[in-house]
């Protein structure tokens, strides 16, 4: 059955560049570069959409060209961006890509440090079925009341909420007490492995995943080529990774969390909604940019 989902995320546009050299400091290096569609939470609600669920995209952008990107890039799959409109510069990430497909982020978060709880609110009116909040709402302190205030308007409906934790320096420097605390009530919790390690403070998946679970409900921890494993009260599931040739990690994580979520939110067991994140994450694997 068709759910309505709102995602609270970040609008972004990403410059992905994936040197094939070793960089000239003074002088030019030959480069892939890539500018496309970014945001922490779009490849969620992308692969929610893809899931056949009706996916309400909510933000802040700015008054430029990149808001339009944004935007367009959803609504080709079928995802409605509300969008607070902010006088300033979208968004923007630089994205260095290395031989081995992991990237190293610059990042502005422009118009996002913005976003105001009482929008947030009115795009909350409507009736939904789920709240998916992106952990950089939670990350800044800017916004971090924003998302606590709307998962708890979602707790006090009756209705599941989800949070990702999206990236581990900022987490370390906001402390996982203080992250915790916001995401705390949340149905799901998504973590990839280094994020899963730092918040609980343990030095192992299988201790991280147990510790999480006191706290959530329902957790899906990602180990990159280990695939990921879901601990939904007493009960853990294991799933392998997709096997593929891994050019840029950007987005395969949102890829993974989307296809999970809009699978369970479809009745799937955890074991089917794991193999249907492996399989949408390898999708990112292989390209180049959050689009794969």
């Amino acid at each position: 059955m068709k759910k309505r989902v709102v995602i609270l995320g970040d609008v972004m546009l990403d410059v992905v560049v994936q040197p094939l050299g070793h960089v000239a400091p003074t002088s030019d290096t030959p480069a892939n570069i890539r500018v496309t569609r970014g945001g922490s939470g779009a490849n969620v609600a992308i692969a929610l959409s893809a899931s056949g669920h009706d996916v309400t995209y909510v933000g802040a952008s700015g008054s430029d060209a990149a808001s339009s990107v944004f935007v367009e890039a959803l609504r080709v799959k079928d995802v409605e961006a509300q969008l607070q409109s902010v006088d300033g510069p979208t968004g923007t990430v630089v994205v260095i890509v290395a031989g081995d497909g992991q990237r190293a982020m610059l990042s502005d978060r422009g118009a996002n440090a913005y976003l105001e709880e009482s929008f947030v609110t009115e795009q909350l009116r409507e009736p939904f079925d789920h709240l998916h909040v992106s952990g950089y709402v939670l990350l800044d302190p800017a916004t971090r009341g924003v998302g606590e205030s709307a998962l708890d308007l979602a707790r006090s409906r009756g209705i599941s909420t989800s949070v990702d934790v999206c990236s581990v320096a900022p987490l370390v420097r906001v402390t996982p007490a203080v992250f915790l605390h916001a995401a705390h009530g949340a149905s799901m919790f998504f973590a990839n492995n280094e994020e899963a390690l730092a918040i609980s403070s343990t030095l192992n998946v299988d201790d991280a995943a147990n510790a999480l679970a006191e706290l959530f409900g329902e957790v899906v921890i990602t180990r990159g080529e280990n695939g990921a494993l879901a601990a939904v009260g007493a009960e853990r599931f294991l799933v392998p990774a997709n096997t593929v040739d891994v050019v840029d990690t950007t987005g395969a994580g949102d890829a993974a969390t989307g296809a999970y979520l809009g699978a369970r939110l479809n009745g799937e067991n955890p074991t089917t909604s794991l193999e249907r994140s492996m399989a949408a994450s390898a999708g990112v694997l292989g390209g180049l940019g959050a689009l794969g």
